[in-house]
């Protein structure tokens, strides 16, 4: 079981890694870790920090509905989504970055962007060659509940990651590195989707 202190540490490295590559500008993003799952406790980053300067104790400790019994952190607002996504899908870590071409993908392709015959696939956990995958896209809100909802109706157990109309990108896995990983490859195929018109049928 991960401890909080070893979650904040965890946490703030990742935080700046995405900083670094423009994924997580200003005070944009989120990160969590699963502390536990019955029930279920994930310690997320907290709200309105720059994420390329978190500390070990720039994280809080959320139900899977995102709510805190702490009287001074405020988790992210999008820590409610962060708490579904773990229950569903039974991930240990979950990624909320702002990268730009999985929003620009989704103003494309709203109604899911398809990806096949790519061999970076391998590095998202699918198959490089006749495959078909295809990243849910739900439309934005400010109501967890309700952009969790939208996506459960979607939810495949095969593809771990969600993109949220004009908004930003989830990527989900075991623990943060391999969600880092899906995440560093998904960003590369949407990107390459983006840039050649490819990935829809």
């Amino acid at each position: 079981m991960t401890t909080l202190a070893e979650a904040g540490r965890a946490l703030a490295l990742e935080s700046a890694r995405y900083a670094a590559l423009g994924w997580m500008r200003g005070t944009a993003g989120n990160l969590s870790v699963v502390l536990e799952h019955d029930p279920l406790r994930l310690a997320v980053t907290v709200s309105g920090r720059d994420k390329g300067e978190l500390t070990d104790d720039d994280v809080v400790v959320v139900d899977a509905t995102g709510a805190t019994t702490d009287p001074v952190k405020v988790p992210s607002a999008e820590a409610g989504l962060h708490g579904r996504i773990a229950s569903v899908s039974g991930a240990g870590a979950v990624v909320h970055v702002h990268a730009f071409a999985p929003v620009v993908a989704a103003e494309y392709w709203p109604g899911g962007v398809e990806l096949r015959d790519l061999e970076m696939l391998k590095g998202f956990g699918r198959a490089a060659h006749d495959d078909l995958v295809t990243i849910p896209v739900i439309p934005n809100g400010q109501d967890m509940r309700v952009l969790g909802d939208a996506f459960e109706a979607g939810y495949r157990s095969d593809t771990p990651a969600l993109l949220v109309a004009r908004h930003g990108i989830y990527v989900w896995g075991e623990d943060l590195r391999q969600a880092r990983h899906r995440l560093e490859c998904l960003e590369w195929l949407l990107r390459f989707a983006v840039e050649t018109k490819r990935g829809v049928a």
